[in-house]
């Protein structure tokens, strides 16, 4: 089967558009991942602060849209990537502006990569080899 261990990753979406949350959503379940989606970044950060103490509710990797009222997804990646517990957790980017200083800034930053909505499933595909715990695994 091969699918029982990888349906383990677990991966958080932030949109706080309803339509885009479902999509994404139900294109990383069609992967096989076990999902969170929340509508915000603080929303986003308060997941991810209770998971500290539980290990067992581990996130794998973030999906983030960038435009957001608030916080935007960029300030949760630096966010995470300025935080001693979650800085290993890869996270990408969604944006449905092409802007490629944008993109850039979110790279450099520490995204793992940056994908344009509509997302398709051949994006959602590119993101096992940035799973957290992915690379572990597949290390001989």
């Amino acid at each position: 089967m091969g699918m029982a261990a990888e349906s383990q990753f677990h991966v958080l979406a932030v949109d706080d558009s309803l339509v885009d949350r479902k999509w994404i959503e139900k294109l990383l379940k069609t992967s096989s991942f076990q999902v969170t989606v929340v509508d915000s970044v603080s929303k986003a950060l308060e997941f991810l602060g209770l998971q500290e103490a539980e290990q067992e509710r581990k996130v794998n990797l973030i999906i983030t849209d960038y435009s957001m009222p608030g916080m935007t997804g960029y300030d949760l990646l630096r966010k995470i990537k300025e935080s001693t517990s979650l800085k290993d957790i890869p996270v990408v980017i969604m944006s449905s502006e092409n802007i490629p200083s944008r993109i850039n800034r979110c790279l450099e930053e520490g995204a793992e990569d940056f994908f344009l909505k509509p997302v398709q499933l051949s994006d959602v595909n590119k993101l096992r080899p940035h799973l957290l715990g992915w690379r572990t695994l597949v290390e001989i």
